[in-house]
Parts: structure tokens; C-alpha cells; sequence
């Protein structure tokens, strides 16, 4: 990477600055059950009342915002195109018509009909292609090329992972007493960002990666000690998730983060019952997969010592009509 492309406690700090007034600093909510559960104290960060139903849009709306001032008088004829499983679609939809520029999106056909719609309604073009990595790919360049847009990758670029990264400034303030971190890993933007924020101020704070079993290349990869990738995403219900870990990401996470936990599609299904059920808390698969680590045999074994964890609900965004297939 070049100097200018790493992420940074400094980056994050001015992603800060950049997102004060246009994201919402989401609440932190506890809940006895889960803690008797758990056998700690949880603090669940929830991203779910995010704008655009996901955390993605800290690190949409701050690429966009960067790229809107770079570019100065010109900025009206920019135009952008993204790959996405759903929820940076949506994020960077919202943070393209905040910022009167246009945005187009690759999705995979079997992405939520929610995800979809909700990037149209911000005024994305879309173009759906097969769910394989190299299909997205092909179509985003195909789509690049033939509208001079400039790529915005949700895994890859510093400035979309240092928005994520103000989550770890925001909990640092709502949780003072935090021993560890938990929060689902797909693409590994997130986990990033909120790794260094955290691990730059108050290293002796464990962050985690949680991930499903089915769609488990960051813990393959923190396994091997070199980054893996599936040449077709394996379908998880927790669909956000549905994707490699990236290149960028991987050189932070093998430094940054001290283990990565894999939940089955059951543990995935009961946590998000769970939340649903006993908070009333709009989920999405994919948001459930860090409360799924956390109750899970596993991380009772292995993350003993941490008593505070705090818990990232990453987003909401879920088809009302496929939840009684989903649970």
C-alpha cells in the first residue's frame, strides 16, 4: 500500500470530524437475560438504528464525502459504482444522493429484495449479476467501463474503513470499562477500523471477529497465517456476510485482532430470535452473528477473562416475508 492508503488512528479520528452531524451515534442497550446467558456483561452497539439500516453508511457517506472534495467545482458529473451483497449498496446509495452525485450498484441476484429496493429508493442505478466473486468483478468493470464511474470498494479503500472505525471511538466513550469487542466479519471493513481505533488507544482491549462456520475465510485465514479467499461465496443466511475477506483488511486483522469465532446457522438463527424476541430489536441475520459468538460454548471457553463485551448489531436490514423461513 501506499503511505497514503493505510488506515490510522488519525484517519478514523478525521472520519470522525468528516461524519459529526450526518451519522447517528447509535445507543448502547444491555439486557439481563442475555447477560445470565452470556455469563458477562454485554453491551450491545446498535448499528441496526444506523441510516441506511447498517453501519455501511459511516464508511460510504465518508469515501463520498472525500472523493465530493476532492473534486471541487466538478463534483456534480461525478458518478460511482460499487460490488455489494446489499448493505454498502444501500450505505452508499444514501451517502450518493446526500451528496447530489450519482451511484451505480452490482448486486448478486439472490441479495434481500430489501436491499435491492432500498438502493433504488436513493436513486442508484442496479444491476444484478451471479452471487460468484469473479461475476461481481467482471460486472463492476463492466459497468465501469461503460460509465467512466470511479470504484468505491467497501473492502479495499481507507477512507470507507476508517468511517467504519469511528464505532470503536463511539465505544471507547459508551462503554469506559470494556475488556472486549465482538462484531460479525465479512469483507473485514469493520473489523478493521474498529480494531485500530481500540488497539491504538487501549490495546489491553480483545477485539474479536465472529463469522459463520459455513462462510469462515478470516478464521481460515488467522488459522494459517495467510489470507484466504473462496472462489464462490458459500451461502450463510446471514447474507451480509457472504463475501471475502479482503486484501487491505487482512494486513490489519492478522496484527490487530486476537481471535475470530465461527457460529453455526442455527446459533445465527437463535441469536436473532433471541434479539427480536426478548429486546425487540430489528436485526438481520448477519447482525445476530457477534451475539451467536458470544453465547456460544466456544467464546466461553476462550475469552474467559473478559467480563465488559461490548457487541456490534451491525445492521437491520432483513425481507419481512422470508423471516419465518429465516427462524
Amino acid at each position: 500500500m501506499e503511505a497514503n492508503d493505510v488506515v490510522t488512528l488519525k484517519t478514523v479520528q478525521k472520519a470522525a470530524d468528516t461524519l459529526s452531524g450526518h451519522v447517528i451515534m447509535t445507543p448502547v442497550q444491555t439486557d439481563e437475560t442475555l447477560d445470565q446467558l452470556s455469563g458477562r456483561r454485554l453491551f450491545l452497539k446498535c448499528e441496526n438504528f444506523q441510516k441506511s439500516g447498517s453501519f455501511k453508511f459511516r464508511g460510504a457517506y465518508n469515501a463520498v464525502s472525500r472523493l465530493v472534495s476532492s473534486n471541487g467545482s466538478t463534483a456534480h458529473r461525478l458518478e460511482l459504482v460499487a460490488g455489494s451483497t446489499g448493505n454498502f449498496a444501500c450505505g452508499l446509495a444514501m451517502a450518493a444522493q446526500l451528496h447530489g452525485v450519482t451511484a451505480h450498484m452490482v448486486m448478486p441476484d439472490n441479495s434481500p429484495e430489501c436491499k435491492k429496493q432500498m438502493a433504488l429508493s436513493h436513486g442508484a442505478s442496479l444491476t444484478l449479476c451471479e452471487p460468484a466473486a469473479q461475476d461481481i468483478a467482471r460486472t463492476v468493470n463492466q459497468v465501469r467501463d461503460a460509465t467512466g464511474a470511479v470504484f468505491i470498494s467497501g473492502a479495499e479503500r481507507p477512507d470507507v474503513i476508517s468511517g467504519h472505525g469511528t464505532m470503536g471511538l463511539e465505544l471507547l466513550r459508551q462503554v469506559p470499562a470494556m475488556d472486549a469487542v465482538v462484531m460479525p466479519v465479512g469483507t473485514g471493513g469493520m473489523l478493521t477500523g474498529v480494531s485500530v481505533a481500540i488497539k491504538s488507544i487501549c490495546p489491553e482491549i480483545r477485539v474479536y471477529g465472529a463469522e459463520p462456520e459455513v462462510s469462515n475465510c478470516a478464521a481460515m485465514s488467522l488459522k494459517r497465517g495467510e489470507r484466504y479467499a473462496f472462489p464462490r461465496f458459500p451461502q450463510s443466511v446471514a447474507d451480509g456476510l457472504n463475501g471475502n475477506i479482503g486484501k487491505v483488511p487482512w494486513t490489519y486483522i492478522q496484527r490487530n485482532v486476537d481471535d475470530i469465532f465461527t457460529v453455526s446457522e442455527d446459533e445465527i438463527k437463535n441469536a436473532m430470535r433471541l434479539m427480536w424476541e426478548r429486546m425487540q430489536l430489528v436485526i438481520e441475520p448477519s447482525g445476530a452473528v457477534g451475539v451467536a459468538a458470544v453465547l456460544s460454548d466456544s467464546f466461553k471457553a476462550r475469552a474467559g477473562g473478559c467480563k465488559n463485551v461490548a457487541v456490534i448489531l451491525s445492521g437491520r436490514n432483513v425481507d419481512i416475508d422470508k423471516l419465518s423461513e429465516i427462524l
